[in-house]
């Protein structure tokens, strides 16, 4: 199989390459957010030799994607005929297929966008089990790969511990965005030569999905591009956000009601905050909505430090989604110039400054590859203060609690140069470091940690930082 046009995917790829020569029929459900490559992944890897293949159709009913599913069958193993009246005997006609393929390979079936296939009341789900359960799993030479962006269908119907496939695939594979790293050689194999500042900036308007990426330019600046993309009229991706959530949930509205709410907030909050602040009910369907936009890779869950899981903040981690809600729902069509006029305001410092802590949250790894603490085990939090007793209040983003004793206080900083410390804001640091020991009453070391992109300016003040991790270090490998 060839693999030579896949950025990164080097694990995704191997889990594949196994199944492909394990002794037995595999099940491998891929899923992850809708645009990240799981479809490129699987045609990239197999360059379209499948036994089977067929894709779900978005919001139809199960005539339509029966109907649609004969096609396929005809297309692939010659079986013209009236399409199957149900689930059950659609799969019956793929195991008949099969079973009269002659290959000494395994018989790889690849169904793509599967949440779409089941629609109400046409037991896909019971349908699919049966076929796996009382045919393929037996055979011996069968892939069958489940692929969808509704991450919490696949995580309900297929890894959920009440169906027939529970603990039956023999892989899971969520499908991650690009890393700054896998971006940057992206975006190099396209003809790209941009500073790895701008690469930085990019990521943090869109993320590393390899769709919105495709749609750069090379003969065009960033800025450029932000404004053909998403402020002219009719951009490529000026209608993305509502077919982003209509395709993945039924309850739409609902999951970007609660996105609003958090995009409020960048430190993010709590889930009372979010039913309080977006006037949404406390119930089971908030756990749901929450769970599949975590699920999704949405938003992600951050520690509150020295709190239990209860007093968990989410945050909205999605880099479009951000984006959109603070400068494309109010502005597109009003500029096609947009960003390119907008280059100077401080509301895009502002934007600038946290979205690039939470690209500093998606790189991790690399952070704590630099600091050389990857081997030790730690925790990361947000912790803040509202202050007491006439003491002003604090807060602290990112927070690494390492095992060895010792606690990195972590600031971000995002600037075109050297960042440069001056007295009052010194004397900010200081507080806020005792303010945080003081409340915490830890008794550990707190070490002082600048994360910029270009590290920090020498002078009077700096050596109070203790250690400092630079933008080119988030574009290493992860370990």
């Amino acid at each position: 199989m060839k693999t030579t046009d896949l950025i990164g995917r080097e694990y995704e790829a191997g889990q594949i390459e196994r199944a492909l020569h394990s002794n037995e029929s595999e099940l491998i459900i891929l899923y992850g957010r809708r645009r990240v490559g799981k479809t490129f992944l699987v045609n990239s890897f197999f360059q379209n030799r499948f036994a089977f293949k067929h894709t779900g159709i978005y919001d139809k009913p199960a005539s339509v994607q029966l109907e649609r599913f004969a096609v396929s069958l005809e297309e692939y193993g010659g079986l013209p005929g009236d399409p199957p009246e149900n689930w059950f005997k659609a799969f019956d006609l793929l195991k008949h297929y099969l079973k009269g393929m002659t290959t000494s390979e395994k018989k790889v079936v690849f169904i793509d966008e599967m949440p779409w296939l089941d629609s109400p009341g046409s037991d896909f789900v019971a349908a699919l089990e049966n076929f796996w359960n009382g045919w393929a799993s037996a055979e011996g030479d069968i892939v069958l790969i489940a692929c969808g962006s509704a991450t919490s269908w696949i995580t309900d119907k297929l890894l959920g511990d009440k169906g027939g496939l529970f603990n039956r695939s023999a892989s899971r594979i969520y499908l991650h965005p690009f890393n700054l790293r896998e971006t940057e050689a992206y975006l190099s194999s396209r003809g790209f030569q941009w500073s790895r500042y701008d690469i930085a900036e990019c990521y943090m308007i869109m993320g590393g999905i390899p769709f919105y990426l495709k749609q750069l330019l090379p003969e065009f600046s960033l800025t450029q591009n932000i404004d053909h993309l998403f402020f002219k009229d009719k951009g490529p991706l000026w209608d993305e956000f509502g077919h982003l959530y209509k395709t993945l949930f039924k309850s739409a509205d609902s999951h970007i009601q609660v996105v609003e709410t958090l995009a409020k907030k960048k430190m993010g909050m709590t889930r009372i905050e979010i039913a309080n602040e977006g006037k949404l009910p406390d119930n089971g369907k908030l756990s749901a909505i929450l769970k599949n936009l975590e699920g999704s890779g949405f938003i992600r869950t951050c520690q509150f430090f020295g709190n239990k899981k209860k007093d968990i903040i989410y945050q909205l981690c999605d880099y479009y989604s951000l984006f959109y809600l603070t400068y494309i729902r109010d502005n597109y069509g009003k500029d096609p110039h947009f960003w390119t006029h907008y280059l100077d305001n401080p509301s895009r410092r502002a934007w600038s400054g946290f979205a690039f802590e939470q690209l500093c949250g998606g790189h991790l790894p690399q952070i704590r590859r630099k600091l050389g603490i990857s081997g030790i085990l730690s925790e990361t939090s947000s912790w803040f203060s509202k202050g007491k007793d006439g003491r002003r209040g604090a807060q602290i983003d990112l927070l690494i609690d390492r095992r060895d004793h010792i606690i990195n206080i972590c600031e971000m900083k995002y600037s075109l140069s050297e960042y440069s410390i001056d007295k009052d804001y010194e004397e900010a640091l200081r507080r806020k470091m005792e303010v945080f020991r003081e409340e915490s009453k830890t008794r550990k070391s707190l070490a002082l940690t600048f994360i910029t992109t270009f590290g920090v300016k020498p002078n009077m003040y700096s050596n109070r930082v203790q250690s400092q991790v630079q933008l080119d270090d988030l574009f290493a490998e992860a370990q």
